[in-house]
């Protein structure tokens, strides 16, 4: 005869069971709350611009790891996980996809030049994962409404920005100094393209007569510039824009100083006040050069950027760059989010970041940046140009943006290029 199970055993049985099931999903939980929080980042690691990738993963490492001390999400850390792209596209595009798909990451900082950016842009748009631009400048990369997405950001200055400020700033100066003879050298590429084109044209509307005599457009990272200087030279001019950066700019200036040309052209550079290029720059020219401020630990003179540039400084034994604080906004950004939202998910970080504002020590509305809602890259951060000087603070008589009419004069230009 069988041995049947009571009524009340089974209830036993069944309570232990749920009981366990709840533990077991107790422990599931935590562990799944307990995985990190991975970011996947591209930039250049390597060859003469590496300092890019270099000084964009130490500001990123300045928030994470107080982040993490501070006990992260929940428990949960960020684990930043880096790709070397040597700036070609194709490997932006290749690693960027790689930390997606194989390394599951959900979110993307990607630090590289405008070239890249754009590949890396566009396997991110394809992906359900975060990206936020947190180096590239080129003005199209947000400007042009069929290049958004609703999961991209951009956290780097503008180049359109820089062109506004730069643009009037160079035009009251050739008006004051009767220089109306110009050249211009940029390198050959999209952000060279665009940039320097929109520079001179505020240049024109800010009422500065302006004949354009030589243009120069050596390739990136090109060595030597000795042809560029003599051609131009050649011509005359009495002021020249230059949108070189990074370790083509220190070629230049250096090979510059070898024929005069700083003494005999003034030059209105949106590279050179960056402590990166002032450093590596043999002679930094006394006169003769303009440029906007990339970074520099005196604009804004606030306590909280002279700060936030010490504690670089102790922490990695070099000063901050235009991509350190680039990158330190992209990391404040991210980091707002996820506690506003308590989880990592990118359609919820998105939503967060679009529109918010973060404190940050190159704010310049009450020491706050704002992420635009509608083409998603920030305003309000300290943009102004000035006169380069050899020594410490290296850039004096800034004239700072204007940003209300900074805006204005964007949208007519966007409203100009079909982009509103």
């Amino acid at each position: 005869m069988s041995n049947p199970i009571s009524r009340r055993a089974l209830l036993k049985a069944g309570v232990a069971s749920g009981a366990a099931a709840i533990v077991l999903n107790g422990r599931s939980r935590a562990f799944a709350d307990s995985r990190p929080i991975k970011v996947g980042m591209t930039s250049i690691f390597s060859g003469r611009v590496a300092q890019m990738g270099v000084s964009s993963k130490n500001a990123l490492l300045l928030q994470f790891d107080a982040f993490n001390a501070a006990g992260g999400l929940g428990g949960r850390k960020i684990e930043l996980i880096d790709r070397d792209s040597k700036g070609k596209p194709e490997e932006a595009a290749r690693l960027t996809r790689e930390l997606i798909e194989s390394e599951g990451c959900e979110i993307i900082l990607c630090a590289e030049a405008s070239g890249s950016s754009f590949a890396a842009h566009e396997v991110a748009r394809a992906s359900n994962a975060l990206c936020i631009h947190i180096i590239s400048e080129t003005t199209q990369l947000t400007a042009d409404p069929k290049l958004r997405a609703w999961n991209v950001f951009r956290t780097s200055r503008q180049a359109l920005h820089d062109s506004i400020v730069g643009g009037n700033f160079a035009a009251q100066i050739a008006k004051q100094d009767g220089l109306t003879r110009w050249a211009t050298i940029s390198a050959d590429y999209a952000y060279g393209r665009e940039a320097t084109p929109e520079f001179m044209s505020f240049v024109r509307a800010g009422g500065a007569k302006v004949d354009l005599v030589a243009e120069a457009w050596p390739k990136l990272f090109q060595p030597d510039y000795t042809e560029n200087i003599t051609r131009v030279l050649q011509a005359r001019p009495q002021a020249m824009f230059c949108g070189l950066w990074g370790g083509d700019l220190v070629a230049f200036i250096d090979q510059g100083n070898l024929f005069g040309l700083f003494d005999k052209v003034k030059v209105f550079s949106i590279h050179m006040a960056d402590y990166t290029t002032l450093s590596a720059v043999k002679n930094v020219p006394k006169f003769g050069i303009y440029s906007s401020n990339r970074y520099v630990s005196t604009f804004p003179d606030t306590a909280e950027n002279a700060a936030w540039a010490e504690t670089y400084l102790r922490r990695f034994g070099t000063r901050p760059t235009n991509w350190s604080w680039e990158a330190d906004t992209g990391a404040r950004f991210l980091i707002e989010a996820l506690r506003k939202t308590g989880n990592s998910q990118p359609k919820d970080l998105a939503e967060a970041i679009r529109g918010a504002q973060v404190l940050s020590p190159v704010g310049m509305r009450d020491g706050r940046i704002l992420m635009e809602a509608n083409d998603q890259t920030i305003v309000d951060y300290a943009l102004g140009w000035g006169r380069v000087i050899p020594d410490q603070p290296y850039l004096v008589d800034i004239q700072a943006a204007d940003w209300p009419e900074v805006l204005r004069t964007e949208a007519e230009w966007k409203k100009g290029k079909g982009f509103i």
